[in-house]
Parts: C-alpha cells; sequence; structure tokens
C-alpha cells in the first residue's frame, strides 16, 4: 500500500503565517461575477449560461515566499559556491526535487535556537542514518505545532551556518523546515546581535548558499506523521521566471 502525506500549508490569507504587512491577499470571485464577466469578454449573455452561473476565480496578491515554498540560491546572494551566478527557481534541475527523505526531530529545542553541525550529526547517529548526496532533509520543529496561531512567525528553532555548509558538503541540494524560515526567528536573531555585536549572525542559515548550493522549503507542515526515513519526498516549484523562490506542494510517499 501507497502513502501520500502532504507536506504543505493551505495558502489562507485569514491565517498569520508572515510578519505584518508580508502575508497574501486573496480576492474571491464568485460564479454570479464570472457570468457578468463572461458577457462582457465573450459576449455570451448571462441568462444564456446554465443556471446563469460563470465560472468562479480568484486574484491573489502575494510574494513567491507566501505559502509553502522553495527558496532558490538567488534569493540567500546573488553568489553561490564561492562566486558562481545563483540559481534562480525556474533553474533548478528538477532531479533535485525528488529523492529519500530524512526527518530530523528538532521540537524539543528552545524557540530562537541555533542547530549546529555537531547537533545535526547527533541526530543522525540517533535515527541510524548517513546523509548521502540527493537526500532531502526535513526538519520537525516546534513552529510546526504553532501554524495558524499568532506566535508561529517566532516559533521553533533554525539552521546555522555550519549545520547548512555541513549538510550540504553531504551532497544534500534540497531541504527544508516546518518553520516560517531556515534560520530561527528574526527576532531571536536581532537578540543575539544586539548581545554580542556580531551581525554576521543574521540570516545565517540562508546566507551560507553564498559558499554552498541548495534550495529549502519553508512552511511544511505534517512532519510529525512521517518516519525517521524510509520515504520519498517529491516537491517540485512553480517555475517563475528569474525568481528567488517558487510555490511548490511537496508530498512524502510511503511504500
Amino acid at each position: 500500500m501507497t502513502t501520500i502525506i502532504d507536506l504543505s500549508v493551505t495558502l489562507d490569507d485569514t491565517i498569520i503565517a508572515d510578519p505584518p504587512g508580508l502575508g497574501p491577499q486573496i480576492t474571491y470571485k464568485a460564479h454570479d461575477e464570472g457570468a457578468v464577466e463572461f458577457e462582457k469578454i465573450f459576449g455570451m449573455p448571462v441568462d444564456k449560461q446554465v443556471d446563469g452561473k460563470g465560472a468562479a476565480a480568484e486574484r491573489v496578491s502575494m510574494t513567491t515566499h507566501n505559502g509553502t515554498h522553495m527558496d532558490a540560491p538567488w534569493h540567500y546572494h546573488p553568489t553561490m559556491n564561492g562566486g558562481e551566478r545563483s540559481l534562480t527557481i525556474d533553474e533548478i534541475p528538477l532531479d533535485w526535487c525528488m529523492g529519500p527523505g530524512v526527518k530530523l526531530d528538532f521540537r524539543a529545542l528552545p524557540d530562537g535556537h541555533v542547530v549546529t553541525a555537531g547537533e545535526m550529526q547527533d541526530e543522525l547517529t540517533r535515527i541510524g542514518h548517513t546523509l548521502s548526496a540527493g537526500d532531502i532533509v526535513v526538519v520537525n520543529t516546534r513552529a510546526g505545532s504553532r501554524y495558524g496561531k499568532d506566535d508561529y512567525v517566532s516559533a521553533g528553532c533554525g539552521m546555522g551556518r555550519d549545520a547548512t555548509l555541513w549538510m550540504t558538503a553531504q551532497g544534500v541540494r534540497v531541504c527544508g523546515t516546518d518553520a516560517w524560515s531556515w534560520d530561527p526567528p528574526l527576532a531571536s536573531q536581532m537578540e543575539r546581535i544586539a548581545e554580542t555585536g556580531d551581525y554576521s549572525l543574521f540570516w545565517e542559515g540562508h546566507k551560507a548558499g553564498a559558499d554552498c548550493v541548495y534550495c529549502h522549503m519553508e512552511k511544511l507542515s505534517n512532519l510529525d506523521s512521517l518516519p525517521d526515513t524510509g520515504f520519498t519526498v517529491m516537491a517540485f516549484p512553480v517555475k517563475v521566471a528569474r525568481a528567488s523562490a517558487g510555490w511548490c506542494r511537496p508530498v512524502a510517499v510511503i511504500q
């Protein structure tokens, strides 16, 4: 038997899933409006349409980073891998986007914690897995349980620079998190900068992409339903021309 687990969230402008001012806006057009539009555009009289009803449709105003999406290297920095031009989302090889899934469970770590390479290695030891090229790593944080709640954006741990660089050095090209960001929440980053005066701590997981090559997904869901290994992830992004990200509906397939 094959089980398919949806790893995406529903795009909904009534849910707080982004910082203020960055959320999507959805305008719904009902069938009556669609009938009038068909008459205006195509000359099809409303009373000649079935039950006087036309097409329902929605107009969406959003960024490529709303909802479940995949960030391309272009999002992190204009160059990647130490100087190459960064790939945009429409340039991502499709074979990166399907592969053996590996779940790392960091739900017990506190909000704002920066995951290190050592902690990532310890978790892989716990689940008895050695990363291989083509693995797709998904990170289960506390944020997954807070989606739709007011504290979602500030919840969960995040991946640090050394963890990201170590992971990509094993050949991982696609990974993801159920949190708002691959990095820890932005407020916690600014708190560490205020304490240390070290501005390199800002967005360090993302900025690791200047020195490696990888894509990460954000706002995943249902990661707590996954086993540690033994599933396949399929996550194909929408091809937005020259863009820093593309929406996707990733799934986990368990045989």
